[in-house]
């Protein structure tokens, strides 16, 4: 999930879009097309096909680019992999879940209350610092700093293997290896 547009290509909110984007970069990927309020195009991930999505309805209204594309789909919430940013994990880390609240992420609770279900894999992306603005809202549409550069591309690669590991073996496996 994230924010479309040049504006906010490189912010913390599009941590999640930026996995996409390298997935997509690795994989072998069809064209990007526009479907269902996203961007959108076909991959082959860990040897199985992957309909790899970037939403363009905003963060906080992505529950209707993730419905929409379900249904056209004929596919399950629990065939969903969402990536997202999150303030409550440390910057750099990840973790990954099967089920949960929104605990708070605006976007989440966009796509559960549309989605009318919490039972899909979550692979969120730790963007906190211990030093937290007030203002979340203008923290998270910032960008990294040029410091945070290559742990930044370190939780990226970790988040793009997880997301491997979660269509090519298991959950499971994907949170005993990546959830340290």
């Amino acid at each position: 999930m994230g924010n479309p547009g040049a504006r906010y290509q490189a912010t913390r909110h599009n941590a999640g879009a930026m996995v996409i984007d390298e997935l997509a970069r690795e994989a072998e990927t069809g064209a990007w097309s526009f479907r269902c309020h996203s961007l959108v195009c076909v991959a082959n991930v860990a040897g199985e096909p992957a309909l790899l999505a970037k939403p363009l309805t905003y963060m906080n209204l992505s529950g209707e680019a993730v419905f929409s594309l379900l249904e056209e789909c004929s596919l399950d919430a629990k065939q969903l992999i969402l990536v997202y940013d999150d303030l409550n994990l440390p910057f750099g880390r990840i973790r990954i879940r099967e089920r949960g609240s929104a605990g708070g992420h605006k976007g989440m609770e966009s796509v559960i209350r549309r989605l009318d279900s919490d039972e899909f894999i979550r692979v969120r992306l730790g963007i906190g610092q211990e030093d937290m603005p007030e203002a979340k809202a203008g923290f998270v549409l910032s960008e990294f700093t040029a410091g945070q550069a290559e742990a930044l591309q370190e939780m990226i690669a970790r988040a793009v293997r997880a997301v491997r590991c979660i269509i090519g073996e298991s959950t499971s496996r994907a949170m005993s290896d990546f959830n340290a």
